[in-house]
């Protein structure tokens, strides 16, 4: 089957749409800001009219739909609960946008759908074994293993952000204390030092960094990777700095031989990582027959 996705990255802070096809061309999007909204059905109603928008100037009809969304949730977006997005607590977001498309939908975390992308076009392309990881303005991960997208019990494998890499620290939004989410994404930073990450200095970007490492070293013991990889707006705005602060302080919670050579590095795909992740869930679930770009 051949056809172009719909494609929905669903962010804490920002929300992009965009219109995908096959080989990962972003025919067309719009990114909207998530904001605060009354109620659940008013924010799903902003990303309906841009979805609808853009399939109306969209020269091929997309024949499925794609969404990439901040967990946890139920497995195939039933319910989804995204800690950054409060309106939604047991939100049937699937059966939701399946009755307002018409078409097919296909829901995944966010972080696992950006390992799909990663495997597919971007950093871990001849990689059979890493994890994907978003450090933004929250924390996810998903892992790819010998070759498979890890699903986990009901979905929701690789919550990487939900580690506890600072005991006793600041309590995260699940409720337990130190998790890497609570430490080190754009949320926590901003509580820490009351800036935006954008305007965080080198001992920030060093911390963050050094919590980021902390949590792929247990992931690379416990699984056998070689490879992590990184995107979000947090990670690749501060750059370098970040990268060489994870993979030092990685390094230092590495003792295994099988561990040697580990890497954190940066997404292949940067920012559109996200959105391509989207539309890969959806591309994957119609059999559409994906290729390289």
């Amino acid at each position: 089957m051949t056809g172009s996705c719909l494609a929905i990255d669903i962010g804490g802070t920002k929300i992009d749409v965009g219109v995908v096809s096959a080989d990962g061309s972003i025919l067309d999007r719009q990114v909207i800001a998530t904001g605060a909204h009354e109620d659940g059905d008013a924010l799903l109603g902003e990303i309906l009219a841009v979805a609808e928008h853009l399939r109306a100037r969209s020269s091929e009809a997309p024949i499925v739909c794609g969404v990439g969304c901040g967990g946890p949730m139920e497995r195939g977006g039933s319910s989804v609960s995204p800690l950054n997005i409060p309106v939604w607590r047991s939100f049937p977001l699937a059966d939701r946008l399946e009755q307002a498309l018409g078409i097919r939908v296909a829901v995944d975390n966010d972080a696992k759908a950006l390992a799909l992308a990663e495997g597919w076009l971007g950093a871990g392309r001849d990689h059979s074994c890493f994890l994907a990881m978003v450090v933004s303005t929250g924390v996810g991960g998903g892992i790819v293993l010998d070759g498979r997208l890890l699903d986990g019990a009901r979905g929701n494998a690789g919550h990487i952000g939900h580690l506890v890499v600072e005991p006793g620290g600041r309590r995260c939004a699940c409720g337990v204390r130190g998790c890497l989410e609570a430490e080190a994404s754009g949320t926590a930073i901003r509580a820490i030092t009351g800036k935006p990450a954008a305007d965080a200095g080198p001992a920030d970007i060093e911390r963050c960094g050094d919590m980021v490492g902390r949590a792929v070293a247990s992931v690379v013991t416990l699984l056998d990777l070689g490879l992590c990889v990184v995107a979000g707006s947090v990670a690749l705005g501060f750059g370098e700095p970040f990268f060489m602060a994870a993979n030092r302080s990685m390094s230092r919670s590495l003792g295994l031989d099988f561990t040697a050579g580990a890497i954190i590095v940066p997404a292949g795909l940067g920012g559109d990582g996200p959105l391509l992740g989207a539309a890969k869930v959806g591309l994957d679930a119609a059999g559409t027959t994906v290729g390289p770009r």
